[in-house]
């Protein structure tokens, strides 16, 4: 299913690619081939699930975002689908998901949010506790961020 140009392929660009018109060019000029034959590699190697998405990472930090902060929710069982649609549709939020309770942990619905500052996360926290009516809640602050990198071929 895999050949040697889509590892070639996949090589090069877990690298980056360059911030141009015709990044797809880019890659098969490299390889020698087309920027269609780029295009239909990696769209088969995703519709494969060998690859699960080809996107753009930006780095927040240079933008100025420097608050990162976990929320974690109790939501009752009554509450979660709908709390957790309700986070998701927020643009300030980029991840939610639930996890089970644990013993002496009794949240289990956790949102992300990224910020300017901790105030704006703060705010944030408390916009989304009044609209989803969830009163109990932590916020956790990153205090250090490790250098983030993708599986390598």
């Amino acid at each position: 299913m895999i050949d040697q140009k889509d590892l070639d392929l996949l090589k090069i660009a877990q690298d980056g690619v360059q911030l141009t018109a015709r990044p797809y060019q880019v890659l098969g000029d490299m390889m020698g081939i087309s920027e269609q034959e780029v295009i239909e590699r990696l769209s088969v190697l995703q519709e494969a699930g060998i690859i699960r998405r080809f996107a753009a990472t930006i780095g927040h930090r240079a933008l100025g975002i420097v608050a990162n902060a976990m929320i974690a929710w109790k939501a009752s069982p009554d509450e979660l689908e709908r709390a957790g649609v309700l986070f998701a549709s927020v643009d300030e939020v980029t991840h939610c998901y639930e996890r089970a309770y644990a013993e002496d942990w009794p949240y289990n619905l956790y949102t992300m949010v990224h910020s300017k500052s901790r105030d704006d996360c703060l705010k944030i926290a408390d916009q989304l506790s009044q609209r989803s009516g969830i009163g109990e809640f932590k916020v956790l602050f990153s205090e250090f961020e490790y250098k983030k990198i993708s599986a390598r071929i």
